[in-house]
């Protein structure tokens, strides 16, 4: 455990360093961060320069106007980093300063309104130097708040700032630690972090697919997202008012049943909707528990799936969403557009099991009433019995006593549809058996996998793969 350090004690500590120079840029909330930097003391060895931005055209008139006059942006606040460091070589000599590692930070968000509709958000950033004569590094997060005062906003702000700051110079080589010091001084029930992105000659053996899980699973948020370049995406961005199509899984790894299932569910929810793939943003899900299945999350094993996923096009959403109602109800906080989820027989099973409903109030009831919200669709996967060889589907699945009249509700209102143009050969696939065949060097998997994937698992070595043997052999 590192010693946690306040903001006064950061701050001042990065005055003292005289090697530390560069420049203040804030917009929305007011100077927050560089106060800390003047209160802290030894501060003209530091702050090459302090401005807030505020009025729209002046700030034009400093780094251009922006597309649909958007300025809490991302790129609205790259755009203030590198103009401000490439304003800081022009003006400042290097060999009148030697051996100083020049940074400028910057902020542009939007603290809550006077209604109290809307609470807040923003980008932070910081682009810095390691060493006099090395390339720039930046680190870029998006926030979002969840104080209900202006005021208390701008502290966490300010304290947020100044803790980026002080991490980007002391552990820069260590960003797990960087990121979790992002909320020495700040509660996590008072901001989110659901979007950071490290880039930059100190950060080259960064995957930020990993900065975003530890995002995640330190309760930093409940989601994020990244494309299948493996890029962090803002959820905003992504979701904000699309149509959104979702399937949950393990991925472990991903088989012709995962796409089968896919394919086919956005088939029917597209001509449900009425709507293009391109105005539906489709979502493969892992779920935080899922991947603490067998204990501590095994960071290898996240990205042999995520990667498998990204090289067959898929975006990526890793969430804190044990319940469906908790992921339903975190889409349509960004969309009021249709929503469908493709799932298996067995997910559905446990979306009827009243036990996962204890900690609400409204128990099952409260969770339907989220999770069928907005004309919300299961598109519902068959399952063959291994042993039996009974075909389950929405037919005749059967839940408790108590909720068969709830099921039946559902189910005659078109909430939970069959998937009909599934592929029968695929029903004898599973994951399991898969897995046990790849970590034993046994043969015969490769043909239950998308086209591509067994070589990519092959050549990488993923999933504990050997190298094959004959089922005799075996035997």
């Amino acid at each position: 455990m590192y010693q946690k350090l306040t903001p006064k004690q950061k701050a001042l500590t990065i005055n003292l360093d005289p090697t530390i120079y560069g420049t203040f840029a804030e917009i929305g909330a007011g100077q927050e961060t560089v106060r800390h930097f003047f209160r802290a003391g030894g501060a003209s060895g530091t702050i090459a320069k302090a401005m807030s931005a505020y009025d729209k055209d002046f700030s034009d008139a400093i780094y251009g106007k922006e597309v649909k006059n958007r300025y809490v942006t991302q790129n609205r606040l790259r755009k203030m980093l590198r103009y401000e460091v490439a304003l800081i070589e022009e003006r400042i000599s290097r060999e009148n300063n030697p051996n100083r590692k020049f940074f400028s930070y910057a902020n542009t968000v939007t603290t809550i309104n006077f209604d109290k509709t809307q609470k807040g958000h923003g980008w932070v950033g910081i682009r810095f130097q390691v060493a006099e004569n090395e390339d720039y590094n930046e680190i870029v997060i998006h926030v979002k708040f969840k104080e209900n005062d202006a005021t208390l906003q701008q502290e966490t702000l300010g304290n947020l700032g100044v803790n980026l700051i002080f991490g980007a110079f002391t552990y820069y080589d260590n960003p797990r630690r960087l990121i979790e010091s992002l909320y020495d001084d700040v509660a996590k029930d008072n901001l989110e972090i659901d979007m950071i992105d490290f880039s930059g000659p100190a950060f080259a053996y960064v995957d930020n697919r990993l900065m975003s899980l530890q995002l995640v699973k330190n309760g930093m948020t409940d989601a994020v997202i990244f494309n299948s370049e493996g890029n962090n995406m803002l959820p905003a961005d992504i979701l904000y008012k699309k149509n959104i199509f979702a399937v949950r899984g393990s991925f472990r790894p991903v088989t012709k049943v995962n796409i089968d299932m896919l394919q086919n569910g956005i088939d029917m929810f597209l001509k449900d909707a009425t709507c293009t793939q391109e105005e539906t943003e489709i979502l493969i899900e892992i779920t935080i528990s899922n991947l603490r299945a067998d204990g501590d999350i095994d960071e290898r094993d996240f990205l042999d799936r995520v990667d498998i996923l990204g090289k067959l096009g898929y975006t990526v959403i890793v969430s804190n969403f044990s319940e469906y109602y908790r992921l339903i109800d975190y889409f349509a906080s960004y969309t009021g557009g249709d929503i469908g989820v493709a799932m298996g027989v067995n997910n559905l099973l446990m979306v009827f099991d009243e036990k996962y409903y204890k900690n609400l109030s409204g128990g099952i009831l409260e969770a339907f009433g989220k999770f069928f919200r907005n004309g919300m669709r299961v598109y519902l996967y068959p399952y063959k019995d291994p042993e039996t060889h009974e075909l389950l589907d929405a037919s005749n699945l059967k839940v408790e006593e108590n909720l068969k009249e709830l099921y039946k509700y559902f189910k005659l209102n078109n909430r939970i549809v069959d998937i009909k143009n599934y592929n029968p050969e695929f029903l004898e696939i599973y994951s399991r058996e898969i897995l046990r065949k790849i970590a034993c060097g046994i043969k015969g998997w490769e043909n239950q996998l998308p086209d591509g994937v067994a070589e990519m698992i092959k050549e990488r070595g993923m999933f504990g793969y050997k190298e094959e043997l004959s089922l005799k052999q075996f035997s």
